[in-house]
């Protein structure tokens, strides 16, 4: 990754990267990395961006949760990585995928990322909370193909525990991407999967889950077709040693991933709606 003015340091560089990254110019990136059936459709190049307002007790990426966290990166490199893979894009049907962090973060940085993407005829993905929403502009969202929508619970007290966040600002943005697609309302409705991690002893309440599925079916009661794909995230243990290595108190050190039969339930609380679910 390319630093803005790697040798020098002081008032005046901050000041332009501050600038930079108000244009999107620049953007603060953590990592990247080359993924198949993950994230989107084919294969992808996925984009770590820092910085999140959650504080997710599962959270797999402590290490990227402060915009200090990533390096400064211009979004022309971004782009060129993109330029590198078109072949492999176009065989596999794949693409890029913007995540974090949380991507709404940095909305500036987002957009022209997206933006030149599109120009470049690459399938765009956008990996988000929805917490943020309200920084989605109309233009990002003619710019995106596919939002990966991750919907933490359904009741507000668990959303609460579970992220430290208020559960209204997710559901007000699901919301919107249902009628943004609405005849009458003449914007581009990019197609949604809805993300749903699940934590024994934490979001696997069946009234939990029956609620998070009740909301899929208000926003395809909204507009049908909005919501497509239900994934099911089984928890896992693969992030620990980035707590431990940041000195932080991980509060589900004990949480064992759920069992099949634990996940099936689930996945099967979601088909009972009629919702396409993996």
């Amino acid at each position: 990754m390319t630093l803005l003015a790697p040798a020098r340091t002081g008032p005046d560089v901050r000041s332009l990267q501050l600038a930079a990254m108000r244009s999107g110019e620049l953007g603060s990136v953590h990592s990247w990395e080359l993924v198949t059936a993950v994230d989107g459709p084919g294969t992808r190049l996925t984009v770590f961006l820092a910085g999140c307002p959650l504080r997710c007790l599962y959270c797999h990426n402590p290490d990227m949760l402060a915009l200090e966290d990533g390096e400064p990166v211009t979004a022309e490199e971004i782009l060129a990585r993109v330029r590198r893979y078109l072949p492999v894009f176009r065989a596999t049907g794949g693409g890029l995928t913007l995540s974090g962090g949380e991507v709404l973060m940095q909305p500036a940085f987002a957009a022209r990322v997206l933006h030149g993407a599109k120009e470049l005829g690459v399938h765009t993905t956008l990996d988000t909370s929805g917490y943020l929403g309200a920084n989605l502009t109309d233009r990002m969202l003619a710019d995106t193909d596919l939002i990966l929508l991750d919907v933490k619970s359904g009741d507000p007290d668990t959303y609460r525990r579970v992220t430290g966040g208020e559960l209204e600002p997710t559901l007000t943005f699901g919301r919107r991407l249902a009628r943004v697609g609405l005849p009458d309302a003449g914007g581009y409705a990019p197609e949604v999967w809805v993300r749903f991690v699940l934590v024994p002893g934490l979001t696997d309440d069946a009234k939990n889950v029956e609620r998070v599925a009740a909301y899929v079916d208000e926003l395809n009661g909204i507009r049908p077709g909005t919501v497509t794909r239900v994934e099911v995230l089984p928890f896992h243990q693969m992030g620990r040693y980035k707590w431990a290595a940041l000195g932080r108190t991980y509060a589900l050190e004990t949480t064992q991933p759920p069992s099949v039969e634990l996940t099936e339930r689930v996945r099967d609380q979601f088909r009972a709606h009629g919702l396409r679910t993996y």
